[in-house]
């Protein structure tokens, strides 16, 4: 059960940061007029790149907040306020391409240079930012943060749950970088876009919720004393 409700929460909350049809867009947008096996190949890379990249934030990302000293209270606060202005913005933007822009702004280029930049841009710019921006990273830190002071096994099977969800994401990231000529002409922005603000609406409410638990357990000591 708790496997199944972190993928669920995980899934909800990375869904629309990752936006696998929006950054579709700008991955057709770089890669241009290519041949299909062109598109595949580079849209398997890119999704393994992210399951191992995502991973690796999940796996390190107790390491990196003890390193810096930040507290449990303190990232689900912070993190929890992130994703809900994260869902804010989502649900708020009236430009069915406003998720895709911000992507291409992530990555900072729009140009295309050719089958040897496309490789050599697997991991940068692919990966990230355009599949996994900064704001991906936010809301995984802090998914890991607020399961962290759970006992061992709890915490193994909500890792599990987490881990099974970016499995997921990447996996619909895949199937919509390498058809992305067929997905962009099939699938309307618009359709897109509010299928995306219901779920940023699901993304704001579990901001708030993770960010309201952070709360509680700073003031707690505060009232006790």
């Amino acid at each position: 059960m708790l496997l199944w409700t972190s993928f669920l929460i995980a899934f909800s909350v990375l869904l629309p940061l990752i936006n696998p049809i929006g950054s579709s867009l700008v991955f057709l947008g770089l890669v241009g007029d290519e041949p299909p096996k062109v598109f595949r190949s580079l849209a398997r890379r890119i999704a393994i790149n992210n399951i191992i990249f995502l991973a690796i934030i999940e796996l390190l990302g107790a390491v990196i907040l003890n390193f810096f000293g930040i507290s449990l209270p303190i990232v689900q606060l912070s993190g929890g306020i992130v994703i809900a202005v994260m869902g804010w913005g989502l649900l708020s933007e009236r430009s069915a391409g406003a998720n895709t822009r911000d992507k291409e702004d992530e990555c900072g280029t729009h140009d295309d240079n050719g089958i040897e930049r496309l490789v050599d841009g697997i991991f940068y710019p692919f990966t990230f930012p355009i599949t996994s921006g900064p704001g991906t990273l936010v809301g995984l830190l802090t998914l890991t943060a607020h399961i962290s002071n759970r006992i061992p096994l709890q915490n193994i099977l909500a890792r599990a749950g987490i881990f099974l969800a970016v499995v997921v994401i990447s996996v619909l990231c895949y199937f919509c970088y390498a058809y992305a000529p067929r997905i962009t002409k099939a699938v309307p922005p618009s359709t897109a876009h509010g299928i995306l603000r219901v779920i940023a609406f699901i993304l704001l409410c579990i901001g708030i919720q993770i960010a309201w638990n952070g709360f509680s357990a700073l003031l707690t000591p505060i009232l006790k004393s």
